[in-house]
């Protein structure tokens, strides 16, 4: 089997065939009131042709790689002429506003390579994220493949950049902060991810050295954009992980557009092919809409709303893990009774209001809400055996533990409630002083309600005998003595919080464009100013902490034969703590923690070029993160638990690179490489590596097609990560616990058919009801690598050492994908 998909994806990757692909220029077409222009006639200097629909919205393809004029007339509006010279397959969006006037003006241009370059960000194609699944469908799923960014669980969305946690990303959709569950402790407990890939129209993703205008987080951006439908359409697709839905549609005057959403998931196919065998049922849902409605020329509301529901049962039964070398192989068998329910309710709901006052100015309100209940139950006993593996090749018991070296057992107990109401109200504004010049600014306040009952424990029983915290001078002797003592849990952590933080944010930045010597000359300079004060229950010093932070960027493309850009951006960029971050290891909130801070400076080169008449480019970025006032953490699969201590500081340094283009033509595929140093010093102790301490990474997202039958396509994305640290059990001293995980190496293939493409014509009546309609499987994890993502500390009572169990990641396993568009 794997000989067959070897050779299965060799053939697919050495097709050397190319077919022509025009590129492509989309746009609505509006008069001077804001509102759509049906039947405008557009033609071009090359011979093509089309016209707006009732919506204002058009779609031409033109020839690439020549200079093509785009003509736009109406019987009642002024004539727009419009030069393009566009690459292969290259897309963009073209806005122009017709007026009766003589002369015409407010044109929009909106080119993803353009903002890329200036602003230092990837924007990646929406109808990649669609099409490129993987395990976990969503953005995050084409985000692993970029550089500096890190995602070694494929049950999770959860990510890292650059050295840092899953806590320290900001997500914006709309320009709408939204959040993540809090009590999420492993992947297998994730949903869906907050982002809809079927209503998506940009997404753009900043790893470092990003503006003023976003918030104040450590590591990176990923700024979502939802479209605003233009006609009627419906999106189906399915699989047997679940499946999605959704729906669009526009109103006559194309006052009113909408686009709503429903998702299901099932991820048991993932889960039951993991190494520990029971009753799992991981059922998760959400309902997500996207609004707007345009009561003038002048005045739009929009509105964003979200309700998730995600429940995970979960009843083990047994598990095998084998472990060690081949010399002295050791495996793990675990007998369970018990079972784990968890459920997370979350509901948002966001309004925005567009007031266009001027051609220059636009001043935005933002008011939201965000609602989640968390429950986290489990009574677990697990049952084992630690012993030595029989590796006599040829004997009827090979594989199997001959001899014991550790016997025991652990009782895990958890009952975690948590309820949490975020509050938002904020204005933002921007100022065209001219064509090359905005000045942009906000006021936010944010108020965080959180209530939170922590109860969790776990007991130790190896060889009969309790094992008592090292915390506790009175340690058990036994076997060798009696003991009297009481007995007292392994773990025991009891808390119970009801926390206020009130927040007051603000930003104003500037941005300008100019020519200097024949160079074009970007640059932004911001400055960030954040306002906290935490209270609650048992909290009497509530003093307000506030912090400034400084950003810019600078870009400059010179005038070259090369097309060459430097970019340069750096700043302080400050983290103030959320609640997760106020609670230390007892659950016991500590309200006088700082925010972490972080200098950013980062060096970027984008070199564009071309190889078989074909666009490609290099992009480069070398950086360096100085951390003071650091929050040590430990992390366990997915959990974040802090120290609620300033006590650390940190550095991380590396280079990203990527190589983007189409090394098929008509489709776009990348390489990246990223290297990665990042270490901490706690209580001036000495540097050691931080938990993100991921030093190598590779990734490839790489597309094909059969060149005779265009419709049969493939992708293939791969990603291998050097091992991060692996963690230290309970109570130990991490500075004694360096050992790092196995390297994680995983390769998943697609492979679809397109029965309907929407550029072609069909003479079947069934095929012409379908806008797009395609079918195709997946492999998962392709060549079955054991990845794993953290480990579990067993304990033998003989020798008191401790082992690092593995605890393995999904293995190989097989999808089917219908996908239709109506």
């Amino acid at each position: 089997m794997k000989r067959l998909h070897f050779i299965l994806i060799i053939s697919l990757l050495i097709c050397g065939l190319s077919f022509s692909q025009s590129a492509i220029i989309r746009g609505v077409i509006l008069d001077e009131g804001n509102f759509p222009i049906e039947g405008v006639n557009i033609t071009t200097t090359t011979g093509e042709g089309t016209a707006t629909n009732s919506n204002g919205f058009y779609e031409l393809k033109i020839p690439f790689g020549v200079e093509v004029t785009v003509i736009f007339t109406h019987v009642s509006h002024k004539r727009v002429e419009q030069k393009f010279n566009l690459k292969n397959g290259q897309e963009i969006e073209y806005n122009p506003v017709m007026l009766i006037e003589v002369e015409q003006i407010a044109t929009v241009v909106i080119n993803t390579n353009t903002r890329q370059a200036v602003d230092g960000v990837t924007s990646i194609s929406p109808q990649m994220i669609r099409t490129i699944k993987g395990a976990q469908p969503g953005v995050e799923n084409i985000l692993k493949t970029l550089p500096g960014v890190n995602i070694s669980n494929e049950l999770s969305t959860q990510y890292s950049v650059r050295g840092g946690n899953f806590d320290e990303n900001l997500v914006y959709v709309n320009e709408i902060e939204v959040y993540r569950p809090f009590l999420i402790r492993s992947g297998n407990q994730e949903g869906l991810s907050f982002v809809n890939t079927d209503m998506v129209q940009n997404v753009d993703f900043s790893a470092g050295g990003f503006q003023a205008k976003y918030g104040d987080k450590l590591s990176s951006v990923l700024d979502i954009t939802y479209r605003n439908p233009v006609d009627f359409g419906i999106r189906a697709d399915l699989s047997l992980l679940g499946g999605s839905l959704t729906a669009e549609t526009v109103s006559k005057d194309g006052k009113f557009s909408g686009i709503a959403g429903v998702r299901y998931r099932d991820n048991s196919l993932l889960l039951n092919s993991l190494e520990t065998d029971g009753n799992v049922e991981p059922v998760f849902a959400d309902a997500q809409t996207f609004l707007t409605y345009h009561f003038s020329s002048k005045f739009h509301l929009n509105f964003l709303g979200n309700i998730s529901s995600n429940k995970y049962n979960f009843q083990p039964e047994n598990r095998q893990t084998n472990f060690g070398t081949l010399q002295d192989p050791v495996a793990l068998l675990v007998f369970y009774d018990g079972q784990e329910k968890d459920q997370y309710q979350t509901y948002f709901g966001a309004f925005k209001a567009n007031y266009f006052a001027s051609d220059d100015l636009t001043l935005k309100l933002v008011a939201s809400a965000y609602h989640t209940t968390e429950q986290e139950y489990f009574d677990i006993l697990a049952q084992y055996r630690l012993g030595e593996v029989n590796t006599n090749i040829g004997d009827e018991n090979l594989g199997e533990v001959e001899f014991s070296e550790g016997i025991g057992s652990q009782l895990t107990h958890a009952r975690n409630d948590l309820d949490a109401f975020i509050v938002n109200a904020e204005h933002r504004g921007d100022y065209k002083i001219d064509d090359e010049t905005t000045i942009e600014w906000s006021v936010k306040y944010t108020h965080e309600d959180i209530r939170d009952r922590l109860v969790e424990y776990e007991v130790i029983d190896s060889a009969g005998f309790s094992i008592r915290p090292p915390i506790f001078s009175q340690t058990n002797p036994q076997p060798y003595e009696p003991f009297s003592g009481p007995l007292v849990a392994f773990e025991n952590t009891r808390a119970t919080n009801r926390v206020q933080i009130n927040r007051l944010q603000a930003f104003a930045q500037y941005s300008k464009r100019t020519d200097w010597n024949g160079s074009e000359v970007f640059y932004n300079a911001g400055v960030r100013t954040h306002s906290w004060t935490v209270s609650g229950d048992g909290i009497s010093d509530n003093k307000t902490q506030t912090v400034i932070s400084p950003r810019a960027q600078f870009a400059i493309k010179p005038d070259w034969e090369k097309d060459m850009l430097f970019r340069v951006a750096t700043g302080l960029y400050y983290q103030p703590p959320f609640y997760r971050e106020l609670r230390d290891s007892e659950g016991v909130v500590q309200p006088n923690v700082k925010a972490q801070q972080s200098f950013h400076i980062v060096l970027g080169n984008e070199y564009s070029f071309e190889i078989w008449d074909r666009p490609f480019k290099l992009v480069s970025e070398a950086y360096y993160k100085g951390m003071t006032d650091v929050n040590p953490y430990t992390l366990e699969n997915v959990r974040i638990r802090y120290s609620a201590d300033n006590n650390a500081k940190a550095y991380a340094y590396g280079l990203d690179l990527r190589l983007n283009g189409e090394f098929v033509p008509g489709t776009e595929s990348w390489f990246s490489f990223g290297y990665l140093k990042t270490e901490e010093n706690i209580d001036d102790r000495g540097y050691i590596a931080r938990p993100t301490d991921q030093r190598l990474k590779f990734g490839a997202l790489f597309q094909d097609y059969v060149p005779n039958m265009p419709d049969l396509k493939m992708y293939l994305n791969l990603v291998y990560n050097t091992g991060v640290p692996g963690g230290s059990p309970s109570y130990a001293d991490p500075y004694n616990y360096q050992l790092r995980l196995r390297d994680y190496r995983r390769a998943d293939l697609g492979i679809s058919y397109e029965i309907v493409n929407p550029e072609k014509t069909y003479n079947s009546k069934w095929k012409e009801s379908f806008k797009e309609l395609s079918i195709g499987f997946e492999i998962y994890n392709m060549f079955n690598n054991q990845n794993s993502i953290t480990n579990t500390w067993v304990r033998d009572v003989y020798s008191k050492q401790q082992y690092a169990i593995p605890n393995y990641l999904t293995p190989r396993v097989f999808n089917i994908r219908l996908s239709a568009r109506f």
